[in-house]
Formats: structure tokens, sequence, C-alpha cells
């Protein structure tokens, strides 16, 4: 089922159930959703599967920054709606993959490229990010290469 049929199945769920906070992200995800289909990267009106997953993280990126803002602010109330909206997209997304499986990815891909400094970021980045796109964090890809080749 893709992505857009089953955003829209789980708000119509969510006005039965009358869970305003639940419709609000889902909604959220539905209009990141019809501007994907409008851009450039839509072919026929299909969006890709990898420009699903990349918008959803953005989202949870978003979600996530604002609630770290909203708790330096003391908006404790306003921090928890963001925090339970991450949580709403997360779960569209594939399950994510622990610090030690990332690592033991970034070094298989280290090992490959034969990279061996700092130089060869940019190369181990971009295997790495394509290979554990929507399944790991690019943040967290980059500081394992970093530590692996630093």
């Amino acid at each position: 089922m893709s992505l857009e049929i089953q955003i829209n199945t789980d708000i119509r769920q969510a006005m039965l159930a009358k869970d305003r906070k639940k419709l609000d992200a889902l909604r959220a995800v539905k209009a990141a959703l019809l501007l994907e289909k409008t851009g450039k990267d839509a072919s026929g009106g299909e969006i890709p599967e990898s420009v699903e997953l990349k918008m959803l993280q953005k989202l949870v990126k978003q979600r996530k920054e604002s609630a770290a803002i909203y708790r330096d602010k003391d908006r404790i109330e306003m921090a928890e709606e963001e925090e339970y909206q991450a949580a709403i997209i997360e779960k569209y997304l594939p399950e994510q993959m622990s610090e030690e499986e990332i690592g033991a990815v970034v070094t298989r891909i280290i090992q490959e490229t034969g990279a061996t400094t700092m130089k060869d970021m940019g190369r181990v980045m971009g295997m790495a990010a394509k290979e554990l796109a929507g399944k790991a964090d690019n943040k967290t890809i980059s500081g394992l290469v970093r530590q692996k080749l630093g």
C-alpha cells in the first residue's frame, strides 16, 4: 500500500476516533506529500519511495528540533505536542538501525573503497547515505564516518 493511501486511511480513522492530535500530525504529512507530488521529482503524480523516506525524515527532524527549542524556552506543552507528532510520523519510516549496525556498514564501505583519510569522507558518505537511506540519520552516519576515518 502506498504511503499516500495509508495516510488517507489513517486520517479517516483519526477523524472517526476524534483524535485531534494525531489528525494534525497526519495532515502535516499529507500536506508534505501533496507538495512533493507537484514537485520536480514526481513523475506522473507518483512519488518515488526514496523521496517519501527523505520527506518523512525531514518532517521528524523538524519536529524534534522544534521540541528541543520549546524545551529550552520552558514551553513543555508545545514540546510534548511536537514530540507526539514526531512519534506518529516515525511510524511510517522503516525500522531505524542501531549505532552498532550502522558502524558495521560504515566499516564495510570504508574497506570496500579503501578510504584512509578525511579526504575520502565524501565518497564514503555518498555510498553510506545511499545504502542506509531511511534506516539511519545522516548525522549519525557522518559522526561514525568521522570517527573511523579520523
